[in-house]
């Protein structure tokens, strides 16, 4: 199975009323295409490149957990993304927010921590997760980052700048958002379906329900059976109320069954009580799920299909021999 995840990259997430028309595009040339047909140069910078801006905006929440008196995790590197005066206003939104980042944490290290031999974890996140120079990864472990490329690079410099490193024995390969063949790519970088991997998703710049739908064939088909995919998603693309739980349980069910995945919505109240904290009541347009692939990855399946071939070939020969 071959899949190309498409992205179109937007300030925010879309409301559910419309989609904003000008969408920019790398395949374009940075040109942004308007209905009438014509078309304009985008020059983007930092002050206006909406998926930088949304990276930073994260980082500022995870800077400003960090130094809490009673802080849920420490970020040492998000400080070199944002100003140290950076005011936030969204209190519960943060606290949300930094509550899925530790939730997140801890799954990502339990997980990768039960895995023998060589440890692979994929990334989906938007260019400035530090989650590789932060966590206490476990030797051989192989994590791919996948995001959007200038945002990735901008961190990468900022990183490189106060002196981050990966964990001795520890690898990390970026693969761009914008790559064609994203599931090509993460083979072509050592990524192996016949091991175990383990999957998280958290600010990757989703605009439509197909570009969800695409991930989700990406991950059935490189996971083997087991495997856990979990993370954050925006609430928009259940296409129904935040406060509609049912009907949001239905859906992300459904979805996620139909390739492959069993999947749990988690709570944030109550991991928030496990943590020994308190959320206040407010609206926050994110899900936090967990899923575990019910399906065999497609290298498990050509490994057995190989190996039934073999053996059907051996007994063909073994049958000529009594003859």
């Amino acid at each position: 199975m071959q899949c190309a995840l498409k992205f179109a990259c937007s300030a925010a997430p879309p409301s559910s009323a419309s989609i904003a028309p000008l969408l920019f595009s790398n395949t374009h040339n940075k040109k942004m295409k308007l209905r009438n047909g014509c078309s304009i140069r985008a020059e983007l910078s930092d002050d206006n490149d909406p998926l930088l801006q949304a990276a930073i905006n994260s980082a500022s929440l995870r800077f400003h957990e960090t130094h809490r008196q009673d802080p849920l995790f420490i970020d040492p590197y998000a400080g070199c993304f944002v100003s140290t005066h950076t005011q936030m206003d969204m209190e519960t939104k943060a606290k949300q927010y930094c509550i899925a980042t530790k939730f997140i944490d801890d799954k990502l290290l339990s997980t990768v921590n039960h895995m023998d031999g060589l440890k692979q974890v994929v990334l989906l996140s938007d260019g400035m997760d530090t989650r590789p120079y932060r966590l206490n990864w476990p030797s051989s472990t192989i994590m791919f980052d996948i995001s959007p490329l200038r945002v990735f690079q901008k961190a990468a410099e900022k990183l490189d700048g106060v002196g981050a490193k990966i964990p001795q024995r520890c690898l990390f390969l970026h693969v761009p958002l914008e790559t064609p063949n994203i599931q090509e790519t993460l083979v072509t970088k050592g990524f192996n379906g016949t091991r175990p991997s383990v999957w998280a998703i958290q600010g990757l710049p989703l605009m439509t329900l197909v570009s969800f739908e695409e991930i989700l064939l990406t991950v059935s088909g490189m996971a083997m059976k087991g495997c856990l995919f979990f993370g954050e998603l925006p609430a928009w693309l259940a296409e129904t109320g935040i406060g509609n739980k049912s009907s949001m349980k239905k859906w992300i069910n459904n979805i996620f069954m139909s390739y492959g995945f069993k999947v749990d919505m988690i709570s944030y109240n109550e991991v928030a009580k496990r943590l020994g904290k308190v959320v206040k009541p407010g609206d926050y347009e994110k899900i936090l799920f967990v899923a575990e692939q019910l399906r065999c990855s497609d290298d498990q399946m050509e490994t057995w299909r190989k190996e039934l071939q073999r053996v059907d070939e051996d007994g063909d020969e073994e049958g000529f021999e009594d003859l």
